[in-house]
């Protein structure tokens, strides 16, 4: 599994990373895949919502906007999509 997680703001990557774990995707594990994301980028956990890991799980990638974050994100956007 790989997940390729990207920092944007104004349209521009700022940061990006490619998380893998040997692993097949498990859903139910999804927020422990964002807490070590968010670790390894460094930026605070976002709230996860049902509708986050359907839009996952539908259309290969998710978006958190700052409204997804309660500590202070100073990015536009986290943008997760899956790699296959």
């Amino acid at each position: 599994m790989k997940i390729w997680a990207k920092l944007i703001t104004n349209g521009k990557i700022k940061k990006q990373i490619v998380f893998e774990k040997d692993e097949k995707l498990v859903y139910s594990k999804f927020f422990d895949y964002i807490v070590e994301i968010a670790q390894a980028l460094d930026i605070p956990t976002p709230v996860l919502l049902k509708t986050h890991i359907f839009n996952f799980a539908t259309f290969n990638h998710v978006k958190f906007t700052k409204s997804d974050f309660v500590e202070y994100f100073s990015y536009d956007q986290l943008f997760l999509e899956n790699i296959f």
